[in-house]
């Protein structure tokens, strides 16, 4: 039985360790996960806390990871985990049987597994959990000493919460997302000639003498007036295949022309300033930004600011932040949030490639030399 619990709390650490750090990585990755489910459940009112509670949730995961295999309280930590494994389970299955979640989110964005995987993933894991909570008064800590159990717990308490709020105020160590550097955005952006549309099977519920009875898209009885609808709902048969990562990705300029591909084929350097949200953007280093601004202007390079705002709101920020000769573009907010996690934050392409990006904390000193002939 001491092997046993011995392989269970190390192996269960790990996981929660590397689940944690993985999302760590990207702590608005996850907020934005937590704020589908809330709009699925109409729990607007928690989109506010949503980015506080992913980093209480990835720094719990991390630290009881760490607590698990030093055994430092485990019996409060075995039992928090076990109530948060059945709520996890909860979750994936509802998004598994639902079909109103695409994905759950375990392992953020550089580790995508299937809503399937990850329910049978968390039906184990919380079985495992269980197991120990029942042997839980079995488990001793990992060393006699109650100051270094402590310690090393305190330490991964300190790395978990440091480590996301420099990646919120900076951008992730490791960038997943399909607007990463080396990729062409314009190539992402289109699907594959080879691919098929995904497949829906529509049902719908009809009422009749107090009677519920579904039916499919070929029986429904709407000739009916006997048969009062209730409810319909689709779910997916086939996923699609060939699709692009990017959708939605659209810059539009002054005159609501849509000049995506003029700016994401640019040859050449070509500057994004992504905006979102002015009145929360962090502008403190907008003196340094001015320069990246001159100098780009100085060496032929074209420098655009892609807004998530309406035009009269840009034609303001214009002004107040001396930006006249900078072009405004508009992109829709939540594929902003996408391209870039800070708000605001700067992007450098190359011949439509992505160069670097780089965090409103982090702009850089120089800029490169532009070619003539992309600057003609």
């Amino acid at each position: 039985m001491k092997v046993i619990l011995w392989i269970l709390r190390i192996a269960v650490g790990l996981l929660f360790i590397f689940s944690g750090l993985v999302k760590a990585n990207d702590p608005l990755g996850l907020t934005y996960k937590m704020n589908e489910f809330f709009e699925v459940w109409n729990m607007g009112f928690m989109l506010n806390v949503s980015e506080a509670m992913s980093v209480l949730m990835i720094a719990f995961e991390i630290i009881s990871g760490v607590a698990m295999i030093v055994g430092n309280h485990f019996r409060l930590y075995v039992t928090l985990l076990l109530l948060l494994n059945i709520f996890f389970t909860f979750l994936t299955g509802y998004a598994l049987y639902s079909g109103k979640i695409k994905e759950c989110g375990c392992f953020g964005d550089c580790i995508k597994i299937s809503n399937t995987a990850t329910f049978y993933k968390d039906v184990v894991l919380t079985a495992a959990v269980f197991f120990l909570y029942t042997f839980r008064y079995r488990v001793f800590p990992l060393f006699n000493n109650t100051k270094i159990n402590f310690s090393i717990v305190l330490f991964a308490a300190l790395f978990a919460f440091g480590a996301q709020w420099w990646v919120l105020h900076h951008l992730p160590v490791h960038d997943c997302l399909p607007y990463r550097a080396g990729n062409n955005i314009w190539e992402e952006m289109q699907p594959d000639p080879d691919g098929t549309p995904a497949e829906y099977a529509t049902t719908f519920i009809y009422e009749k003498n107090g009677v519920k009875k579904e039916f499919t898209e070929d029986n429904y009885p709407w000739k009916d007036p006997s048969w009062k609808f209730v409810s319909s709902e689709s779910k997916l048969v086939k996923a699609a295949t060939g699709e692009s990562e990017i959708h939605d990705y659209s810059l539009t300029n002054e005159n609501n022309e849509d000049v995506t591909k003029a700016v994401m084929t640019a040859k050449g350097y070509v500057y994004l300033w992504f905006l979102r949200q002015p009145k929360k953007a962090n502008v403190d280093n907008l003196d340094e930004l001015r320069q990246v601004i001159a100098k780009a202007k100085a060496n032929n390079i074209p420098f655009y600011v892609a807004a998530s705002v309406g035009r009269d709101i840009c034609v303001t920020y214009q002004d107040a932040w001396n930006m006249k000769d900078v072009p405004f573009l508009i992109i829709d907010g939540t594929v902003s949030k996408t391209v870039m996690r800070t708000n605001p934050g700067l992007m450098l392409l190359k011949d439509g490639v992505v160069v670097h990006k780089w965090s409103y904390l982090d702009y850089p000193d120089e800029v490169p030399m532009q070619t003539a002939a992309a600057g003609e």
